[in-house]
C-alpha cells in the first residue's frame, strides 16, 4: 500500500480555472512500481484522480517498464475510487458501502473484484463494475461535483432570502416534506472536506490536459466550486455589518469562531469555511479566537507554511497572515468567550446546538454581534439575543431584520 498525493491547485481564490492537477508523485510512484513489482502484481488505484488517470498516464508507465524489463504480457491495472465518512464511523463507511471499479483489461477487471470482495462488504454492498477505469474515475468526479454544484446552487437563494426577509431554514423543512427533495441541504460557508472543494477542477484539467480539447465545455463545474471557496465571505461581511451596527469595526474586535472543522462532530478541518472566516477577519484586522471540541492542532493554521503542502495553503491568498501560527483552538467555551465583540456560530456541532442566549451573553460579560453561518438559531433565541442588547445576523436569515424590528417596536 502507497500512500501518494494527488490534488488539485487553484491559483486563485475563487477562479479555479487557472489551477492545475498536482499528480507529480502518482507518477513517480508508478514508475518506481513499474521498476520493481511481480508482473503478476495487481496495481490498484483508490486515489480520486483527473479522469483518464489509468490509462493514460499509469498504464503507459507500467507498459513501458515492462518491456524495459523484457516482459511481455500486459500489467494489471484497474481503479476503485474510495468512499469514505469522517467520523467515529470511518472504518465501517470504507467496509460497509457500495463501491466502484473498472481494470484495464478482462483479468485486471477480475483481480480488482476478487480483491475487493475480500475485504468489503459486497454481500451486502455490491460492486459496481463498469467498463473502463476511465468510467470509474469520472463517476467519482461527478459524484462529488453534483453535491458541490447543488450547495453552490443553494447559495445565490441564500443571498435572495437575506435580501428579501425569507428565513431559507424555514423554506428547506417546507420543501423538504416532499419525499424527492429530502436531502436538500443548508449551505452553509463553505463545504470543505477533502473531495467537494476541488474534485471538479480535476475533470477540467483532465478534459485540456489528457485529452488535448481545447473548448470550453465546463460551465457549472468550475462556477460552483469558486462559489463555495468564497461563500465564507459573505459570512465575514456579516460580522462586519453586525458589529456596524453596534458601532464598532472589525479592526481590533475580538471575533470568537465557533467550530473549526468543515463539518458536524468531526475533527477534521480541511478545507473548512471556518478558515476563511478566520483568515479573512485576520485580514481585516480581527483579533481571532477558535473553539472547537473536537480539534486540537489546526495545522492549515499552524504550520501554514508547509501544511497542506509548501506554497499550498489558503494563506497565499490573503495578507497578515503570520500571527496565525500561534492561535490555538480552546476547549472552554466560557473562556475563548469571554470579552468577545462578536461570536460567529460556523458550524453545527451538537454543543452549539442548544446554547442558550442569556448564557452566552453571560460567558462574553456584555451584549455581542452574532452571526449565524448554519441555521444554528431558532427564532426564539435570536428574538432572546436581541432583547439582550445584541446584534443578530445569519446567512440567509432574511426574516432576522423583522425580528429586530419586532424587538424593538416592543420596548417603544
Amino acid at each position: 500500500m502507497v500512500d501518494v498525493q494527488c490534488d488539485f491547485l487553484k491559483s486563485e481564490l475563487g477562479n479555479c480555472t487557472t489551477g492545475s492537477a498536482e499528480i507529480a508523485a502518482l507518477e513517480e510512484s508508478m514508475k518506481i512500481l513499474a521498476e520493481r513489482i511481480d508482473p503478476r502484481c495487481l496495481v490498484l488505484i483508490e486515489t480520486t484522480v483527473p479522469p483518464g488517470t489509468t490509462e493514460y498516464i499509469a498504464y503507459p508507465i507500467l507498459k513501458r517498464a515492462f518491456r524495459k524489463r523484457g516482459i511481455e504480457g500486459e500489467p494489471l491495472l484497474a481503479h476503485s475510487y474510495e468512499r469514505v465518512m469522517p467520523g467515529k464511523d470511518y472504518v465501517r463507511s470504507i467496509r460497509d458501502f457500495w463501491r466502484v471499479c473498472s481494470g484495464i483489461n478482462e483479468e485486471s477487471k477480475a483481480r480488482v473484484i476478487g480483491f475487493l470482495s475480500d475485504v468489503l462488504n459486497v454481500e451486502e454492498y455490491p460492486l459496481t463494475v463498469l467498463d473502463r477505469p476511465i468510467e470509474s474515475e469520472t463517476a467519482k468526479i461527478v459524484e462529488n461535483s453534483y453535491r458541490a454544484t447543488i450547495l453552490a446552487f443553494m447559495d445565490e437563494w441564500s443571498t435572495f432570502c437575506e435580501k428579501n426577509g425569507v428565513d431559507l431554514v424555514k423554506v428547506i423543512q417546507a420543501i423538504k416534506v416532499r419525499p424527492t427533495h429530502s436531502n436538500m441541504l443548508f449551505p452553509g460557508p463553505g463545504i470543505g472536506g477533502y473531495c467537494l472543494p476541488k474534485d471538479g477542477g480535476l475533470g477540467v484539467w483532465a478534459y485540456r490536459h489528457l485529452m488535448g480539447f481545447t473548448d470550453e465545455i465546463f460551465r457549472m463545474t468550475p462556477l460552483a466550486i469558486d462559489i463555495n471557496d468564497t461563500r465564507a465571505l459573505r459570512a465575514v461581511q456579516l460580522v462586519r455589518d453586525a458589529l456596524r451596527n453596534m458601532g464598532k469595526i472589525v479592526a481590533a474586535s475580538t471575533v470568537c469562531v465557533l467550530g473549526a472543522s468543515y463539518r458536524e462532530d468531526v475533527g477534521d478541518t480541511r478545507y473548512s469555511g471556518s478558515e476563511v472566516i478566520v483568515r479573512k477577519l485576520v485580514e481585516m484586522g480581527a483579533d481571532i479566537r477558535v473553539h472547537d471540541p473536537y480539534v486540537d492542532h489546526w495545522w492549515e493554521l499552524e504550520a501554514q507554511d508547509a501544511y497542506p503542502a509548501v506554497g499550498a495553503g489558503l494563506a497565499r491568498f490573503f495578507r497578515n497572515q503570520d500571527m496565525l501560527r500561534d492561535l490555538h483552538v480552546g476547549k472552554d467555551l466560557a473562556e475563548t468567550l469571554q470579552g468577545a465583540e462578536a461570536v460567529v456560530l460556523a458550524v453545527r456541532h451538537r454543543h452549539y446546538l442548544e446554547l442558550d442566549p442569556d448564557e452566552v451573553v453571560g460567558m462574553i460579560g456584555s451584549p455581542a454581534a452574532v452571526v449565524d453561518c448554519f441555521g444554528i438559531l431558532d427564532d426564539a433565541r435570536i428574538w432572546r439575543y436581541f432583547e439582550l442588547g445584541c446584534e443578530v445576523k445569519g446567512l440567509g436569515r432574511g426574516h432576522i431584520q423583522r425580528i429586530k424590528e419586532e424587538v424593538r417596536s416592543r420596548r417603544e
